[in-house]
């Protein structure tokens, strides 16, 4: 065996293949669903996993009003946003949000699993993230992924 022919595989923008993934997260836990998005989007389950490239697929969540949070989360957990301006600091808890904008809930968690850089930025624009179980992106023929089957 010639162990000189073999190759580290690097990928870049032009060799990554895209797909693009459904996650039902009807029942699913908040945190365990985020991290296992968050690996599919930073392209971890890939053979070619680069961490300078945003290999990642295209994840599609259905159903974010529908997850849940364990324990006594949903009253005594905080969300702290800032609207810019002096004293203009925000406190909000996840009940509060799921009656505004269930979807925050869902991107906040996978938001915060992902790099704090321009890369993890990009991968962010990966992700929708809809209320109920329709979507828009039915024209691209989205796979459906069970999370139970990422390790």
């Amino acid at each position: 065996m010639n162990t000189i022919s073999y190759k580290t595989i690097s990928a870049n923008k032009q060799t990554v293949t895209k797909n693009w993934v459904v996650v039902d997260a009807k029942g699913q836990t908040l945190g365990r669903l985020a991290s296992k998005v968050a690996f599919v989007l930073r392209g971890k389950h890939k053979t070619d996993f680069t961490p300078h490239v945003d290999g990642g697929d295209n994840v599609v969540v259905i159903n974010a009003s529908m997850v849940k949070l364990s324990g006594s989360k949903v009253e005594n957990k905080e969300y702290v946003s800032h609207t810019g301006y002096p004293g203009g600091q925000k406190f909000s808890t996840p009940a509060e949000l799921f009656a505004k904008q269930p979807i925050k809930v869902v991107e906040n968690a996978i938001k915060g699993m992902l790099p704090k850089n321009k890369l993890g930025r990009q991968m962010f624009r990966n992700l929708h993230v809809y209320e109920g179980a329709e979507h828009q992106q039915e024209a691209q023929k989205p796979k459906v992924l069970d999370l139970n089957t990422i390790k």
